[in-house]
């Protein structure tokens, strides 16, 4: 388990937690920025011409200007979203790392963001990231593009059956796939049960919104979307991964192979040729009724290839704070909201019923 305040380290091991601490790094020292002390560009030319020890001395020079700690302490929920949604929309687990995520997994270069890791798992703004499922403050999104109507209120055991039917074709039909993990092919990328159809929810930040509008992977582009308060209507079993052994011990207790299908695009993420599992979500619903990723679990966890013996798995595709239920305990807890894209507004969103 990972709680705040915690090992700076536990932040800097994965990669969307060193994303993170360079999108506050490049928005509170103007480090990505042209004319910024130093810009990043420059100092992505100096990592390919002169190596991470170059790098890590230009970052740690201009990382070490900033009291970190003063900086946090006058951060509102609001300001650490946006760094947030940058680590979140960074993460393409269908493709390689790209440049700001290869160098910063350089360990000289990640360590010269410590004092910022030490400063984010301290401040106050941070204290809910590791918090468990709030029920009370829980959103469910959806576009109004779609023919939904608030969260599916019914079918979850058979969507999570179809769910487990499919997932086992798909990795059948990709044993057809060539076996060298570098061959140009790719597939289903995720390991959360984003294609069964279940309710998912993110909480609501005051005066923010519902955190999915701002920190999702994959984002679909949405313009409008309608968000629903739900709220569970009876008491519920949660399982919390708020870290990469939590994770590790889903995957273990209910384990399903994913080598065939998840292996071209893994690899690419983590380097890994072998075997990879997943959770098997229909078997993890006899025990719980919802799965609940912490922000905290989503930064140390996310894009790592994580050992279960001789095999690994990988946390992608499952975005902050969110939860899937994995029954039909939810419960209408007042009208939906609808939401605007607006890129005039801090964080690009605004609620439709709000002026300028």
């Amino acid at each position: 388990m990972v709680t705040w305040p915690a090992d700076p380290q536990s932040l800097l091991a994965g990669p969307r937690g060193r994303r993170l601490c360079w999108a506050l790094a490049a928005e509170v020292g103007g480090l990505g920025q042209t004319g910024g002390s130093p810009a990043w560009q420059q100092v992505l030319s100096y990592s390919l011409a002169a190596g991470p020890a170059e790098l890590a001395g230009e970052l740690a020079a201009a990382v070490d200007q900033i009291d970190w700690a003063q900086v946090m302490a006058h951060m509102s929920d609001l300001d650490l979203v946006e760094p947030l949604a940058e680590s979140v929309s960074s993460a393409r687990f269908w493709q390689g790392p790209d440049t700001e995520d290869q160098a910063l997994a350089h360990p000289e270069v990640a360590d010269t963001l410590r004092p910022v890791a030490h400063a984010v798992t301290g401040a106050p703004a941070a204290r809910w990231w590791s918090g468990g499922l709030d029920p009370g403050t829980q959103q469910y999104t959806e576009s109004l593009l779609g023919n939904d109507e608030g969260p599916p209120a019914s079918g979850a055991s058979s969507r999570l059956a179809a769910w487990l039917a499919a997932t086992r074709e798909e990795e059948r039909s990709a044993a057809e796939r060539p076996a060298d993990p570098a061959a140009p092919n790719s597939g289903e990328w995720w390991s959360s049960p984003t294609g069964a159809g279940l309710a998912d929810t993110t909480r609501t930040l005051p005066g923010v919104g519902p955190l999915q509008l701002f920190a999702m992977e994959d984002c679909p582009g949405w313009a409008e979307v309608r968000c629903w308060p739900v709220t569970p209507d009876r008491p519920v079993r949660i399982c919390e991964i708020t870290g990469p052994d939590d994770w590790v011990a889903l995957v273990a207790r209910y384990p399903l192979e994913v080598t065939k299908s998840r292996r071209h695009d893994w690899w690419r993420v983590t380097g890994w040729a072998g075997t990879w599992l997943m959770p098997d979500y229909a078997a993890a619903a006899a025990d719980y009724e919802a799965i609940h990723l912490t922000v905290v679990g989503y930064l140390t966890t996310s894009g790592r290839a994580l050992a279960l013996n001789d095999a690994r798995s990988m946390l992608a595709g499952w975005d902050p704070d969110k939860t899937y239920w994995l029954a039909d305990v939810l419960a209408g807890a007042g009208p939906p909201v609808c939401w605007i894209r607006d890129d005039s507004v801090d964080l690009g969103w605004r609620r439709a019923d709000s002026s300028l």
